[in-house]
């Protein structure tokens, strides 16, 4: 067995068919350890630059769906390659990390591996890329379409005025108008007031 087949194969059930070979050239090329994490909330994924005792090291939690799973190690292999171009001299998130961020994008796009709505949604976001995985709305929005999603939830928009619902933690929550580009809603045990983004994921009581 060839050194490349057993990652390869291991890859394919995190990645959206026919962009594993060009992921696998990146991991190689820049001797990356790659660790795929159980769920994390705040965050889906990141990157350590290498020391003298490590290699690149970048992590991806292991339940997102496949083209999550894609984008977010895109993300962070350019900030790997960045790293690689600039060290410490730039931002972690400025115009050379966009740059090669929208570089990579568009060397996946050329693959044909995504779906109709989602490369739409990665088209628009190359005009304003944001610092964050999560930080395009639109764009998580429609990647969540294709969430295995069999625990009934739903995003906060998607939600009734005036209906309840519940997070993770626990807490009950009445949903109330939006105020810009967040809901502001009620804790039920409390009445205090908070902001909620359209697609945090909840539970209808």
């Amino acid at each position: 067995m060839s050194k490349k087949e057993a990652p390869l194969e291991f890859l394919k059930q995190f990645l959206p068919a026919g962009s594993e070979v060009l992921v696998l050239d990146y991991l190689h090329a820049f001797k990356v350890h790659l660790t795929i994490t159980r769920e994390r909330k705040t965050i889906l994924g990141d990157y350590r630059h290498a020391t003298r005792s490590h290699n690149h090291r970048i992590s991806v939690n292991g339940n997102l769906n496949r083209y999550s799973f894609l984008i977010t190690l895109i993300h962070e292999l350019a900030h790997l390659v960045t790293f690689s171009e600039y060290g410490n001299r730039v931002q972690s998130h400025g115009k050379e990390w966009k740059a090669m961020y929208r570089r990579m994008l568009e060397g996946f796009i050329k693959l044909q591996i995504f779906p109709e709505d989602i490369l739409g949604a990665i088209k628009k976001s190359l005009h304003n890329l944001p610092a964050s995985s999560c930080g395009d709305e639109d764009l998580m929005r429609v990647l969540k379409k294709y969430d295995r999603n069999s625990s009934g939830l739903l995003m906060v928009e998607e939600i009734k005025e005036g209906a309840l619902f519940r997070i993770e933690n626990g807490k009950v929550f009445k949903r109330g108008k939006r105020i810009r580009k967040r809901f502001q809603c009620e804790e039920i045990g409390t009445g205090k007031l908070y902001l909620f983004s359209p697609i945090y994921e909840v539970k209808v009581v």
